[in-house]
């Protein structure tokens, strides 16, 4: 129900389909003689006119449940019909409004902005404090007596102890740090390298392809490996007996190259990637080539032994010696083991592109890859090889 007031006088707006007010009936006006008036107002109120009520007005309670309770006898008031507590969807839409009490606008709470640690670091986290002070101490303690810096020659238990590298990694850390080919490194030039650059918080295995691979390089290529190689064969005590044997040397390390990038580069296009590189087993290798004596314990990629075996089978069908061999000579392999068919397709190039870029002759990087995959049928990339080999 809405109250307006007009000239001073209290107008009341019933809504008569809510009201539900019956007839009255001639008894109850013979009864009571004052209803007429009464009736009157209930006609205005059906016809839906305004409804002059000074007489009562203050006992109009517009919010209660019964809104004329001096109109009625006991017990003959009209029924009023129920109502919900958000009243009529009438008086619904002529109330809401955005800015209403109850708009649901205000029960919407502000967003809590959460700030998320950084979790990537393109040069690894930053170490801790403690953890750099522990490194710096040890920098210290083989630069303290050389002001000036270290040489090359001095430069192994840096390597080794500090950066924890397999030794034969010194020389290409070396000059990795010295740009300038001074000869030396100082300490600031270590530390602003190693420290400075986060290298000390990198895996092993991004640290040695940091070192390894070119400037603005991402991938590591066959050549890249040859300092290290050259190293190794200058330093382990398993390989000097190649000292007076320069030819072997360079073959041997070319061997070992060849086995790392069979097993490792499972894409077969030259370039050694970091993914590779950490899927692979070559740092361990590394490790245990730095750490055992005999060399050819070390059966991963770097053994003497297998080099020997590999290359003097391919010397042995390699009749001429021009480091080519052809059909001719590769049907001698095994006690004649392989058929014309295979052969066919080891020259058409079906299971691996040749490196020789002679036509219809492999080199001897190709029959290392040749001869790994017939030999070695556990490996992943030989039974890719002997699958593409023998297919239809």
């Amino acid at each position: 129900m809405d109250i307006d007031r007009v000239a001073g006088e209290e107008v009341c707006c019933l809504d008569t389909e809510k009201l539900q007010l019956p007839e009255v009936s001639s008894f109850v006006l013979k009864e009571n003689p004052q209803l007429p008036e009464v009736k009157t107002l209930i006609d205005d109120a059906k016809a839906g006119n305004p409804i002059n009520i000074p007489a009562i007005s203050a006992n109009v309670n517009v919010g209660g449940a019964n809104s004329l309770p001096s109109m009625f006898p006991a017990g003959s008031a009209p029924p009023i019909s129920p109502r919900s507590s958000s009243g009529s969807p009438r008086m619904s839409k002529q109330k809401t409004s955005p800015s209403s009490s109850c708009s649901p606008l205000k029960l919407v709470r502000e967003p809590v902005w959460e700030v998320i640690p950084q979790f990537y670091f393109q040069n690894g986290r930053p170490a801790a404090s403690e953890i750099k002070e522990q490194c710096l101490s040890r920098i210290n303690h083989f630069f303290n007596n050389d002001l000036d810096g270290l040489l090359i020659d001095e430069f192994k238990p840096v390597t080794k102890i500090v950066c924890k590298l397999p030794s034969f990694f010194s020389d290409v850390l070396f000059r990795k740090i010295d740009v300038d080919c001074s000869g030396m490194v100082s300490r600031d030039a270590f530390v602003k390298y190693w420290v400075g650059s986060n290298m000390l918080m990198l895996d092993t295995a991004t640290q040695v392809f940091n070192i390894l691979k070119q400037r603005d390089c991402r991938y590591l290529s066959q050549s890249d490996f040859k300092p290290i190689l050259r190293e190794l064969l200058a330093t382990h005590s398993g390989l000097e007996f190649l000292q007076n044997t320069p030819e072997f040397q360079e073959r041997y390390a070319e061997t070992v190259i060849y086995r790392i990038f069979y097993y490792i580069n499972r894409s077969g296009n030259g370039r050694l990637t970091l993914r590779e590189l950490k899927s692979g087993n070559l740092i361990a290798a590394m490790q245990h080539a730095d750490e055992e004596e005999d060399i050819n314990k070390v059966i991963r990629y770097f053994s003497y032994e297998h080099f020997y075996v590999i290359y003097c089978k391919f010397w042995e069908l390699d009749t001429d010696h021009d480091f080519l061999i052809d059909k001719e000579n590769l049907i001698r392999y095994g006690n004649h083991a392989l058929t014309y068919r295979i052969l066919d397709r080891i020259f058409s190039q079906v299971p691996r592109k040749f490196t020789s870029n002679v036509e219809g002759k492999m080199c001897y990087e190709d029959f290392v890859y040749f001869m790994l995959s017939e030999e070695d049928k556990s490996s992943q990339p030989s039974l890719e090889y002997c699958l593409i080999l023998s297919a239809q």
